[in-house]
């Protein structure tokens, strides 16, 4: 028995080239990601995939039953691995991700995923708030550029602004590479 595990937060169609919601860099954080799913699967440990969908088939992507709200092949579940719904950004909330995590002793997770100022953010949060310990591989995760009050904000900076608060006060941030030891 093992008390770590890997959890993959929305790789979904939809953010991906051709999908309604399309996310800067998701093609290489999905690479990345493939590269940590396949070593936690080599090493027999447990794998978690968490699947967003929206409530109403006229939602901006993730709607009900579409192609867009299933999870990327680069990183599809296998029959043995968990697959999770979730309804809200963070995947512990109205989900069973705590009693599952808890009814296997897991402990220790990693976390990566889309995006990262949304989904990645809260679950990183709360899985802390729950008292995991959280090592978040941020060049698995992505996101899109932003605008508020009338200020552009790429990608890049708002994946950094999250990766750097993350990093101060939650998870242990590390790359691919950092993650698996390489």
């Amino acid at each position: 028995m093992t008390d770590k595990a890997l959890i993959i937060v929305d790789f979904q169609n939809d953010y991906f080239p051709g999908g309604r919601w399309e996310l800067v860099g998701i093609e290489q954080a999905a690479a990345n990601a493939a590269r940590v799913l396949a070593a936690f699967r080599e090493r027999g440990l447990p794998v978690i995939h968490i699947r967003h969908e929206f409530p109403t088939v006229d939602a901006p992507f993730f709607a009900p039953g579409s192609d867009g709200a299933h999870i990327n092949a680069i990183v599809a579940p296998r029959e043995d691995e968990t697959v999770m719904l979730k309804h809200h950004p963070n995947a512990f909330r109205d989900t069973p991700l705590k009693a599952l995590l808890d009814e296997k002793g897991i402990r220790i997770l990693t976390i990566l995923g889309a995006m990262s100022h949304v989904c990645i953010d809260a679950t990183v949060r709360a899985a802390v708030d729950f008292g995991y310990e959280v090592t978040l591989i941020h060049d698995a995760v992505a996101t899109r550029d932003l605008a508020f009050n009338g200020v552009a904000v790429p990608a890049a900076h708002v994946h950094a602004a999250y990766m750097a608060a993350l990093s101060f006060a939650y998870a242990t941030v590390l790359s691919t590479d950092e993650g698996l030891g390489t």
